[in-house]
């Protein structure tokens, strides 16, 4: 008998470079979503302590500052933050999933683009390391390995988590389908500008200015295509979950930001903001909801983008058998006599160290 599980995607924003105080937010959430009977918590793609959109807008020359709060504040996979946050999970009894920027140990200033997912006992069973950042991330983030090419097999079925643009890989989401993943958690920053925006001038019209908008990266469009197909292509349910872009993030950037000129100004007032929703196995919509804290009482709701807030969907995993049968992409649908994939697991360091004639530590 597969199981059935109550999903919750936080669509929340964090408390701009602010790794206590998002800490504090992420485990409040984490026990809202317990009391609206959450099996499993989903946090957006380095929700603590922030996503370097700056790094889109500015030049690197301009980026000292805002690349030493970063790493002040990014935080250590088994640091006191993350100890809190798994504290919760053991209390509320919930798996958890946490999008965080990973400080190394080894170093003032490398950092990783991870992911844990904790169980419900409060142990972590996969720790991920994005593998490449995408685009602008390289100036915030090193690039990961395969250690964390895992999926976690919890009470509630086997679950994964790939960051932003490695859903669009398709090794990495190859690997997972082929641990049996069932369901599939994409993380994803509010906003992704691939373009500075030129403030309207007065003669501008009003559909050339809808065109200049349309320029820059369509969110909704570009995460719910990759959403879609991996769920359809594994036979899993997918969890896709952004970050909110709120008045407060918009200020603490332009704050952060010495002399903003009229075109960041623009950018970050017009974003595209992404959606957090969930898709069936088929690659279809899957009905989501939200619940009155107060009340407890759900409404429907096809997704979440410009409001704060928690998104809920019930999985039955029965429904990832069905389409196993037409086409099983690592079973009955697979020449394994043709392809031959590989996965090299190993924890990357900076160094090898040889202890003794037994090998390398």
């Amino acid at each position: 008998m597969l199981p059935k599980l109550r999903a919750a995607a936080c669509h929340v924003s964090p408390v701009f470079l602010n790794a206590r105080a998002t800490t504090d937010k992420c485990i409040s959430l984490i026990h809202r979503a317990s009391r609206a009977k959450a099996n499993l918590v989903v946090f957006p793609e380095t929700y603590i302590p922030a996503f370097p959109v700056w790094s889109a807008l500015l030049a690197p020359t301009e980026t000292h500052d805002l690349f030493h709060q970063m790493a002040q504040e990014s935080i250590y996979a088994d640091g006191e933050h993350v100890d809190a946050i798994r504290k919760a999970a053991k209390e509320t009894g919930t798996i958890v999933s946490l999008g965080f920027s990973e400080k190394a140990r080894y170093s003032t200033a490398t950092l990783f683009n991870s992911n844990l997912i904790i169980g419900s006992d409060g142990e972590v069973l996969v720790h991920h390391r994005k593998l490449m950042p995408t685009f602008f991330e390289k100036l915030t983030w090193a690039p990961g390995d395969g250690h964390g090419l895992r999926v976690a097999d919890t009470q509630f079925g086997k679950i994964g988590a790939l960051v932003c643009g490695e859903n669009t890989n398709p090794l990495a989401r190859y690997a997972l389908m082929a641990m049996g993943e069932q369901v599939h958690i994409s993380t994803w920053p509010a906003i992704w500008p691939t373009r500075r925006a030129s403030p309207p001038s007065h003669s501008d019209k009003p559909e050339s200015v809808t065109q200049g908008k349309s320029l820059n990266y369509d969110n909704i469009t570009a995460n719910r295509t990759r959403v879609a197909a991996h769920s359809f292509e594994a036979k899993c349910f997918g969890i896709s979950c952004a970050a909110h872009f709120s008045d407060s993030i918009r200020q603490g950037l332009l704050s952060s930001i010495k002399d903003p000129d009229e075109r960041i100004i623009h950018t970050l007032a017009n974003p595209s903001q992404a959606p957090s929703m969930f898709v069936k196995p088929t690659g279809a919509h899957h009905p989501s909801f939200t619940v009155n804290e107060q009340t407890g009482e759900t409404s429907p709701k096809e997704m979440l983008q410009h409001e704060e807030g928690i998104l809920y969907a019930d999985m039955d995993l029965a429904d990832c058998v069905e389409g196993k049968q037409y086409h099983d992409v690592v079973g009955g649908y697979q020449r394994l006599d043709i392809f031959d994939v590989r996965i090299d697991k190993r924890r990357r360091g900076p160094v090898g160290v040889i202890e003794d004639e037994r090998g390398v530590r």
